[in-house]
């Protein structure tokens, strides 16, 4: 058994210099955070219905990948924790809200809800409710990108990111397309998203082999264990990764060790997780530690980070309106969507 991992030796490479870009990673960091602050909310209130599982803690992971990769470009592979996913690819939060209100001016028309976003604009492959479900889905977008690129002569340098847990590293899907990724060489960043819980089993209890960024070496490829709470180790990865898949040499596996705030869902009374361990986890968050860097290095005043703070409020606000507003979804068209359209 290997002890509690909490920040790996993990070399950050390139550290950031543009303001422009610091304060992007920032806002959309606050974004996500926010958003989810405000479904927690809505949720109560009796806003949303079923399942929301949200995503605060681990916002790094996202826009530490997504962020660094071409959003609306290359292609993203979420989960059942998928909001901060797709706000992060360039889903407008007003369409996530809504569908998560059941909308039909939702990213998903209202038929998806919060475990299956979806937008094809935006190259959001899904968000998928089943334990690594989307890993195939993930690598059937890689394959046809190698696909275009070798077989049909286009020039076509997309990546693919595919998110999972540490509890899908368990499953028959996660093996079986590492072995075909790495065989056929495909351009894919399995992002392991490890919050050390599988709902309510610990990591460490359901798996022989808890180091999962190891498990790489069974297929020949890299496998990197990263600081999941910082944003400048997850972007120095992915570009990594990223280099290494635009330039044909295939897929990358990258550990994120992060973890979530809140409950499993919001449903989850959350009594398994020890006090102690949500502290020392909730005394490395992600924001306040990017914050720390970009006013320490001089890249923003806190005045233009509050500015941040402030406009995204407005916008999460504006997003409950519109999906107040938004009408449900027509009984006539319950069976559109079934099938694709021309």
């Amino acid at each position: 058994m290997v002890q509690e991992r909490i920040v790996p030796d993990t070399p950050v490479e390139g550290e950031l210099s543009n303001k422009e870009e610091a304060l992007r990673y920032y806002e959309d960091m606050v974004l996500g955070r926010t958003f989810e602050d405000k479904c927690a909310e809505m949720y109560y209130r009796g806003k949303m219905f079923g399942f929301v599982h949200l995503y605060n803690g681990q916002e790094a992971v996202s826009s530490g990948t997504i962020l660094t990769m071409r959003p609306g470009v290359d292609y993203v592979c979420s989960t059942y924790r998928d909001h901060v996913h797709a706000l992060s690819s360039g889903v407008p939060a007003r369409e996530v809200m809504a569908e998560l209100f059941g909308k039909a001016t939702g990213c998903s028309k209202g038929r998806g809800g919060s475990m299956h976003l979806f937008s094809s604009q935006h190259k959001l492959l899904g968000g998928f409710a089943f334990v690594a479900e989307g890993i195939p889905v993930a690598l059937g977008a890689a394959f046809q990108i190698r696909y275009r690129r070798d077989v049909m002569g286009e020039d076509d340098d997309r990546v693919v990111a595919c998110f999972f847990g540490d509890g899908a590293c368990n499953n028959g899907q996660f093996y079986e397309c590492l072995n075909m990724a790495a065989l056929w060489k495909l351009p894919i960043l399995f992002v392991v998203e490890n919050n050390k819980w599988a709902i309510g089993m610990d990591h460490y209890r359901a798996t022989s082999q808890p180091e999962i960024y190891r498990k790489a070496e069974s297929f020949d490829i890299p496998g990197h264990e990263v600081d999941g709470m910082d944003l400048l180790a997850m972007r120095s990865a992915t570009l990594k990764g990223i280099d290494r898949a635009r330039s044909g040499q295939g897929p990358t596996l990258i550990e994120a060790l992060t973890y979530r705030f809140r409950g499993h869902s919001l449903a989850d009374p959350d009594e398994l997780r020890s006090l102690d361990e949500k502290e020392a986890w909730l005394s490395r968050d992600p924001i306040k530690r990017f914050e720390t860097y970009i006013l320490d290095r001089d890249l923003a005043t806190q005045g233009e980070l509050d500015d941040i703070n402030k406009k995204i409020e407005e916008e999460i606000e504006e997003a409950v309106r519109f999906a107040e507003e938004s009408p449900e979804p027509d009984p006539s068209e319950l069976r559109r969507y079934v099938f694709a359209e021309d």
